[in-house]
């Protein structure tokens, strides 16, 4: 697995990338040998931020975590990363055959969970700008808000991030 390590307002010690390096490849047995791995660290106001993001086939594994001690983060987020692989590992495993590629057992065995929609939704769509979208997603008090894009003709989705910003979803045109 290709690795890179990122650190942002911190300079990383080469002990910290070498427990990069040695939780990552705990898992790179779950992945294909081509599979990349993107670990950024972030710190702000004296809490450490670790984002772990793996690709490998199509398939994106991304997890975030916050913590006042760095390697606290990185144990944070690698759990959240293997249960990201245990909750889908049937579907994976699914995936990953369909590309040629095997994946090893995990240790237990989880329920294959089925995505049931729960509820549909029609709405009509209002061209409008960005800014506007955010206004009216702030007034609905919702996380995320579909609209059509007035400059664009294009379907946008506008979302809240975790830091408090706001994010854009733009469709491409083909």
């Amino acid at each position: 697995m290709k690795t890179t390590i990122t650190g942002r307002k911190v300079t990383l010690k080469d002990s910290f990338k070498e427990r990069v390096d040695k939780k990552l490849n705990k898992v790179s047995r779950f992945f294909s040998p081509a599979a990349e791995a993107a670990v950024t660290v972030h710190v702000e106001k004296g809490r450490q931020t670790v984002e772990v993001t793996i690709r490998d086939a199509g398939m994106i594994f991304r997890a975030e975590e916050t913590a006042p001690d760095m390697l606290d983060a990185l144990e944070k987020v690698m759990d959240v990363i293997v249960r990201q692989i245990r909750k889908n590992k049937t579907r994976l495993e699914k995936r990953m055959k369909e590309s040629d590629f095997s994946i090893l057992p995990i240790d237990e065995e989880p329920e294959e969970l089925p995505y049931d929609v729960v509820k549909s939704k029609r709405f009509s769509l209002n061209p409008m700008s960005v800014d506007e979208a955010i206004l009216q997603m702030n007034l609905l008090e919702h996380i995320f808000f579909v609209f059509l894009n007035m400059d664009t003709g294009l379907v946008n989705v506008i979302y809240r991030r975790n830091d408090g910003n706001y994010g854009l979803i733009e469709a491409a045109a083909d």
